[in-house]
């Protein structure tokens, strides 16, 4: 890719991304090329699908929240990496309003432009969860799905103004839940 296409690229997606932090993810694409100062079709020639803006924008937190899992596997306790990856998750989420739905959705959609992100994240979390449970540390009768759900089900209360104030203590609710000890 040409270099200035690269930089008009990422500008595109530093504004989508402060618009879906504004607005959620189902902020205008028009209002995104216009806060981006360029054209809708400018826009389209980049991401030709809202799906396709996201998936670009969301990719490299997915990847970082891959690469934390396996950089706490090997430098924490797997009931601290288990619950620092799960809180790391839960504030990555609760930055994209409405995130946490379109995951869940593409978790189950193998045509997604997401799902393959998802399966991985999804992975890096059953691989801490069977760390945890492996230890003794962790309850037995969840697995990688339920960890998922998890992080969506505290994302959303984050997303909900009425709920925000309680979610870091139902975050340590459910977190004490998960671990056995």
């Amino acid at each position: 890719m040409r270099a200035d296409a690269r930089k008009n690229r990422d500008h595109l997606l530093a504004v989508a991304g402060a618009a879906i932090a504004e607005q959620g993810v189902e902020v205008s694409l028009r209002d995104i090329a216009r806060r981006a100062e360029v054209g809708l079709a400018t826009l389209l020639r980049h991401f030709p699908t809202r799906e396709a803006l996201l998936e670009a924008l969301l990719r490299t937190s997915f990847d970082e929240l891959t690469g934390r899992a396996r950089e706490l596997e090997t430098s924490s306790s797997p009931e601290d990496a288990l619950v620092r990856w799960l809180h790391d998750c839960v504030v990555w989420t609760t930055e994209y309003r409405g995130v946490t739905v379109l995951m869940a959705a593409a978790i189950e959609d193998t045509e997604s432009a997401l799902h393959a992100s998802c399966v991985t994240l999804r992975a890096a979390g059953a691989r801490l969860l069977a760390r945890a449970q492996e230890a003794g540390t962790a309850r037995s009768d969840i697995d990688g799905a339920d960890v998922f759900a998890l992080v969506a089900m505290l994302a959303w209360l984050g997303d909900q103004p009425s709920l925000a104030p309680r979610a870091d203590r139902l975050f340590g609710v459910v977190a004490s839940a998960i671990l056995t000890g």
